[in-house]
Order: C-alpha cells, then structure tokens, then sequence
C-alpha cells in the first residue's frame, strides 16, 4: 500500500515564540471583557468589602464641619480695568478665569491671612498659616464666572464659624482697601500711554502738512484728476493731429503724381484744382494751344501772329512750373509743422505721466499718514474717555466685593455638615472596583488557561478548523444517539462538525485526506467526543468512516457508541487476527465502523510502532474513505506521534477553560520537533460559540418533512433492491 500523503504545517519560531510573545504583550479589550464576565465574583466581593470598610470608618470618625460663603468679584488689577474696553486690545475669553486665579492666590497669601490667624490664636493655639491654608479651599462657584466660593473644614464647629466670619470681613476689606490703590496705578497707567499718543498726533500732523506744502497740493485725489483730465485732452488732440498728418501726406503724394503727367492731362488734378491761381496759368495756357491750332490752319509756322501765340505761351509755361513748387512748398511746411505739433503733444503727455507717477507715491505716503494720524487719534480719544471714567470712579466710595448671603456672619450654626458617609462609600466603591478589576486581570493572568476560541487563535497564530461550543449531555453522546432523520436541536449541533469535516477536507486541495489522528495535550479536552461527532458527521456525508480506539492505555470509545470491548485493534497487531472480523458497524450511523482497542496491552508502544501496525493502517486507509484514530494525549505518551506520522497528520483538541498556555507551548514543540504532520486544531468545550439556531432547524424541517416522506415512499420500492446490494458491497 502507499504510504499516506503528509500535510505539513510550518510551526515557525515565530509562530511556536507566539505564546510567549503574547504572555508578554497583555490582554486585548475583548479578552479584557472575557476576564471582567469570568471574574465577576471576585470583583464584586474586593468592591463589596473595600465600601463596607470605607462605611464604617466613616460612621467612627468624628464628624467635620464645612464652613461657606460665596462672594461676587470684579476684576482688580488697573491695567485691566483700562484695556478691557478698548477694541484695539486683543481679547482673552479665559481672562475672567486667569483673574480668578490670581485674585484665589492673594486671598491666600500671608498679606490677607495672617491678621486672622493672629486674632483667632489666642483662643485657637493650634491655628497657624499651612493648618489654614490646607482646609481652606478658593474656587469659582461658576467656570469662568466672577463668584467665588469659599470653604472652610475643620472638627471644631465653633473654629469654622469664627474662621469663616473672619474670612468674609478679611475679603470684603481687601477689596475696599485695595480698590483706590488700584484705580490710581489704572489713572497712572493711562496717563503714561497717553504721552506717546499725544507726540505722535502732532508728529503725524507735522508730515502731513510738510508732505501737502512741498509738493502744493491739498487733496491728492483731486490732483491726480485734473492729471488724468489733461492727459486725456492732450492724446485726443494728438489722435487729430496724426490724422491730419496723415491726410496731407497722402494728399502730397497725390500732388508729386500729377505733376509728373503734361499740363493738358492735370485738368482733373484734386489738389490742382483747388489753387485759383494755378487753373488761371492753365486756362491760359490752355487756350493760347487752341489758338495755334485753329491758326496753324491759316498761317504759316513763321507766321508773326503763330510765333506770338508761341511766345505767349512760352512765357505761361515758367509761371505754371513756379505755381507747381509753390504748391509743393506748402504742403512741406504744413507737414513739417504738423509733425513738430505732434512731438509737442508726445512731450507734454510724458511730462503729465511723469507727474501722475510722482503723484501716486505722494498719494501712498498721504494715505499712510492719514492712517497713522487717525490711529494715533483713536487710542488718544479712547484712553483720554479711559482716564475720564477712571476718575469718575475714583470719586465713588462703594465697596466692590459683596457676599452673596449677607447674613453669614451673623449664623451660629455651621453652613453645611459634610456627609463622611456618603463620601467614603463612594470612594471605597471606586477603589474597590479598581483593585477588583486588577485583582481579576492579575488571577486570570496567573491562571495560564485558555477561555476562548479567539484568545486560542490570536496566541497561536494556528490553523483553527472549527470551534465547538460547550454541551454537557456530548460527554457520554453516541450511544444515546438514534439513526435517521436528526431532531431539531441535535441536527443544529451536529451541522459544527458537519463544518468540521468540511473544513479539514479543504485542506487537502491536491490529494485528499484518507486517514488522520485526534489527541489533546492532556485529559479532559474532549478529544474522543470529538472523534466520534466527526466520525457521524463524515459518516452522514456519504464517507466509508473507520473510526479506531487507538487508546491502548484507557480505551472508551465502545462505551460512547453502545459496543462491547472484546476484540480490538490489540488482537489484530498482537494475535494476527483479520481486521474485518473486529471491527463492527455502529449503531448511530449506518456508514460508521468502530474498531475497538481490545485487551490493555503490557507496552502499548511497542505494538503501535511495529510494522504490522503499519501495514495495517495502510490497509484500513485503502479500504475506507476516512479511518480515525483516537489516541492517549500527547504529553508524557508517545503514541499519538507514532500513529500521525503514518496518516495525513494530526488535528489538536484543545479544551476551553482546562487547557493551560504552558502545556500546548510544550505540545507545539514536540510536534514541531518530531515532524509530525500537523493538520490544525480545534476549540472545544466553547461557551462564545453557539450551534445554529435551534428555531431555524425546527422551521427547516417541518418545511421540508412533508416533501421528504412523500419522495421517500415512491423512491423506496423501486431503490430497495439497488440499496441492499449497496450495503453488500460496503460491508467489509
């Protein structure tokens, strides 16, 4: 047979280190809670006692008596009382608490209670400052609010009604005494920053009158107008005087093309035309041709009266020509002029642009001086207002401070008896709940168990395959357990190993798991509760499933599924039985077999580890779907090592509230020191987890056992004869 395919886990340093690095690191919140809902006993007894205690101390102790008075303040330093109206200040929302601590300090300090503590000695000898000051306590009745109130505790109810009236007559007088002294340093105050408002009033004032005189000007906005008016009038007037330009340059231009043509063909001349004197030389010239042609008909060349009309009109001609450069002459000149014009205008907007940029830095440094002046302005006006006010209130005699209840000073009782009582139940309830808790985290701690699935898997950093939530009727389940259609509230327990089974198959992607062994670190995990629920379950599913007492030394699988412990798996190895004649099917499952441990052999180890054992393993692998071996726990036996290493490999049992950290530490190292194939673990015994709701099953099934018996009746008598030879066949 081939020798059974291993599914190694990597037990890591890292991850067998795990349970030590957790021990160090502490607890969680979560596992925090866990500990708080175990402990809950303990916690309430240490709370429970530690009030009591506290109760009836506080029942012997002598009664102490609480002394109070409340007094309205107002602020009562000068510098304050100055800056507090005035917007320029930077406001301070926490300066009504900033005073109140300083004004607690000085109602404190040895200024105001020394002349108590020297009247009150005489009849008091063991009064003295710090006894004082130690029972005396100054707060704001109101967070940040001008009430305070005053508190004075001591056992001697006489001591704290004269403590306290001396008190509230102290803090009136200071606030009487010390009122002028403090208005006079607020008057001295103002008139010390009012010097230097007042120099620079009349600095500003001096540069502004300089800055206006230099450059003659009152308003530098209403100059820069009248620049920017000039300037605009001048470039309109330079856009008229290019277009001008432009105009008689091209009318130039004209002229010099006229004139080259004859004087017969400048008659439609535009330019031309517009000169009298010209188109007089031309007409004249003009008709002295007409003449000599209408002539030439008549006379002759030499003729005296042609040669007279050709001298006319050689002498018309010259004065035509001169006509022509005088006309020329003019355009140039009104060209010229046009065009110094124009630099003129260019000139004299560069000289308005210059004074508009003067002007603008003449502008910013008016403007920052009317800043100026105006600030310096504001703070005089408002510390001038200041001074007035202060003044006004010097001349007033009323006391600043009043007690809220005027009439302290003349009770004889004390104001308020403290409840000891109350005080120290409270106290001793919260100190109790303290050590309580730390006495539940220290125990816990101490107690190195394991208590829940999820510490178990957060410590390891292991395969978890499924956890089981604790049932105390599983302890002897099997026998008890009858075959068919499960009930309800079984049928939802039994789906945990259902996702067992399932589970540890998904570990197997490439070769599928045939054969594996189930131990525990010690006893009482559960480890042979949990073969057989995952035997059913796996049974159930359509496996052929082996299940084998492997425990030589205390076998008890026979008794939880109703078998009887004649032959077992000692006779096969020892006496050379067949193993088809031990093993026996169950009567809690119909594809379970059970074979039993038989007769408790004299060395259990020698016979696991001998090749017959082997061999035989290999022959139960090779005839059933799934063979189970329940073996003894691993610490301190063997067997279970020597079993896993010929199956799959083997899964853990770990049993909550029972399993200690030290013992599944040692565990881990053995295996991972032995090789063995380590296939996961399982949280037994879990009182977080819970099965699938008992409701949802008892609805599941009674939906669908009304279809199921109608399909069973017709599948039965055709399917009876094909199930019993089926059952033949897997009968071994």
């Amino acid at each position: 047979m081939q020798k059974s395919e291993k599914y190694t886990h990597p037990l890591s340093q890292a991850n067998a280190a795990q349970l030590n690095d957790s021990d160090e690191g502490g607890l969680n919140l979560g596992q925090i809670g866990a500990v708080l809902r175990r402990r809950i006993l303990l916690i309430l007894g240490i709370t429970g006692f530690l009030a009591t205690a506290a109760v009836l101390k506080a029942e012997t102790d002598p009664p102490v008596y609480l002394g109070t008075f409340e007094i309205l303040t107002r602020p009562v330093t000068g510098e304050s009382k100055v800056i507090q109206d005035v917007p320029q200040a930077l406001g301070d929302e926490d300066a009504a608490g900033k005073l109140n601590n300083t004004t607690i300090q000085v109602l404190q300090s040895h200024r105001v209670l020394d002349p108590i503590i020297e009247k009150l000695q005489p009849k008091y000898p063991d009064l003295t400052y710090q006894s004082l000051v130690d029972s005396l306590v100054i707060q704001p009745a109101v967070k940040n609010g001008q009430i305070l109130q005053v508190q004075y505790t001591d056992d001697d109810q006489q001591k704290v009604i004269d403590v306290s009236t001396l008190l509230a007559d102290a803090y009136l007088k200071y606030s009487l005494q010390d009122r002028q002294s403090d208005i006079d340093q607020a008057i001295k105050f103002v008139i010390e920053q009012r010097k230097p408002l007042d120099e620079r009033v009349k600095y500003w004032q001096n540069q502004l009158r300089n800055l206006r005189w230099e450059n003659s000007l009152i308003d530098p906005a209403q100059k820069a107008n009248e620049l920017s008016g000039q300037i605009a009038s001048f470039r309109q007037e330079q856009i008229n005087n290019r277009v001008e330009i432009e105009e008689l340059v091209a009318r130039y231009e004209d002229l010099r093309r006229e004139l080259v043509q004859q004087p017969g063909e400048r008659a439609g001349n535009s330019v031309l035309s517009e000169n009298a004197r010209y188109q007089r030389i031309l007409d004249q010239i003009q008709t002295a041709d007409i003449e000599i042609k209408q002539k030439s008909a008549v006379f002759t060349d030499d003729n005296p009266a042609m040669e007279t009309l050709r001298q006319r009109k050689a002498y018309l001609l010259p004065l035509l020509a001169q006509e022509e450069m005088r006309v020329q002459r003019d355009f140039q000149s009104r060209i010229r002029s046009l065009i110094a014009r124009d630099r003129a205008l260019e000139d004299k907007i560069k000289n308005l642009n210059n004074s508009v940029r003067e002007l603008a830095t003449i502008s910013r440094n008016h403007d920052n001086i009317q800043r100026e002046l105006q600030i310096a302005n504001n703070g005089l006006t408002q510390f001038t207002a200041k001074q007035q006010a202060l003044e006004i209130e010097k001349s007033q005699k009323q006391q600043p401070w009043s007690l809220l209840d005027p009439k302290l000073t003349e009770v004889n009782e004390p104001a308020t008896v403290s409840d000891s009582a109350k005080r120290n139940l409270a106290l001793g309830g919260i100190l109790g709940l303290l050590l309580g808790v730390g006495a539940a985290l220290v125990v816990d701690k101490l107690s190195d168990i394991f208590y829940s699935a999820q510490e178990l898997k957060e410590t390891t950093r292991l395969p978890l395959l499924g956890t089981v939530p604790l049932r105390k009727e599983l302890e002897g389940a099997g026998a008890n357990v009858s075959r068919g259609v499960q009930q309800p509230l079984r049928a939802s327990f039994f789906e945990v190993f259902r996702s067992l089974y399932t589970n540890i198959l998904l570990l197997g992607s490439d070769t599928a798991i045939r054969s594996l062994v189930i131990s525990s670190a010690g006893q009482g995990d559960g480890k042979s509760t949990i073969a057989i629920q995952l035997a059913q379950a796996a049974a159930a599913m359509g496996q052929r499933v082996l299940l084998v007492d492997a425990n030589l030394r205390c076998p008890s699988l026979h008794n939880r599924v109703g078998l009887m412990n004649i032959q077992g798996l000692t006779d096969v190895i020892s006496q050379d039985l067949d193993w088809h004649n031990v093993i026996e099917r169950s009567p809690i499952e119909e594809n379970l077999f059970v074979m039993t441990a038989g007769p408790i052999p004299p060395d259990s180890v020698r016979l696991l580890a001998s090749h017959k054992m082997q061999d035989l393993m290999n022959d139960l692998q090779a005839s059933f779907d799934l063979v189970i071996y329940d073996t003894p726990p691993l610490l301190g036996f063997a067997d279970a090592y020597l079993l896993a290493n010929n199956t799959n490999g083997i899964v853990l049992v770990a049993g909550l509230g029972k399993l200690k950290r030290t013992a599944l530490q040692q565990v881990l190292e053995e295996i991972k020191i032995s090789g063995t194939p380590f296939l996961g673990m399982i949280a037994n015994k879990s009182k977080d987890a819970t099965p699938v709701s008992h409701n949802y099953y008892q609805q599941y099934y009674k939906q669908s056992s009304s279809a199921e018996r109608v399909s069973v009746e017709v599948v039965n008598e055709s399917n009876s004869s094909a199930t019993s030879a089926l059952r033949r066949t897997r009968r071994p």
